[in-house]
């Protein structure tokens, strides 16, 4: 039997994460603590930590607050995102709409990736073990096999999934230019799919 989350539980934990998406909107991921995420929720810093884990943690449960959308848009909507189009123009959609995105939560994006780096704490994920990460992975390798049988269709998804991290692109679209990365993928996918 699955246990409901206390009312006062469900405030916290949304506060906290309202909070966290503010202080990423207004200051440098280096700068967003935890101890900063308690105190504009309104909590003490204990109740992140038994919350979410680690600043890690947290950074990936707003992450994935934002992704589950994401993931219902390629799974259950309409095409060319959703099922009903052909792999390709799936494929187009889905890099354009993860450019997107991207831009939009490249701070939360950064401050996963500076939680990583500066964590001690051990077990922490590596990137292609988080269930956001393999849910995308299994999407486009999918997605890709049904275009090209001929073709490592695992593979192929990490290499296009993994240069969301590099630096050049990163900075693109910190810098607001989704719509130049979006075109990259969809040359990309059609010169392999078509």
């Amino acid at each position: 039997m699955e246990r409901r989350e206390r009312a006062d539980a469900a405030r916290n934990r949304q506060a906290i994460l309202r909070a966290a998406e503010e202080l990423l909107r207004r200051h440098p991921p280096e700068q967003v603590s935890v101890e900063r995420v308690a105190a504009a929720a309104g909590v003490g810093k204990g109740t992140v930590f038994h919350r979410f884990g680690s600043r890690t943690g947290l950074m990936l449960e707003l992450m994935s607050e934002r992704a589950r959308e994401f993931e219902q848009a390629f799974t259950e909507g309409p095409p060319p995102l959703g099922p009903g189009a052909e792999p390709v123009e799936r494929l187009v959609a889905f890099f354009a709409d993860l450019a997107v995105l991207a831009a939009r939560n490249g701070n939360l994006v950064s401050a996963i990736e500076h939680a990583r780096v500066t964590t001690k704490a051990h077990g922490e994920q590596r990137r292609e073990e988080n269930p956001i990460y393999r849910s995308w992975h299994r999407h486009v390798s999918r997605l890709i096999a049904e275009g090209r049988s001929d073709v490592d269709a695992e593979q192929i998804a990490h290499m296009l999934l993994g240069t969301l991290h590099m630096e050049p692109i990163a900075s693109q679209l910190r810098a607001g230019q989704h719509e130049r990365l979006a075109a990259g993928f969809a040359d990309l996918v059609s010169g392999l799919l078509r």
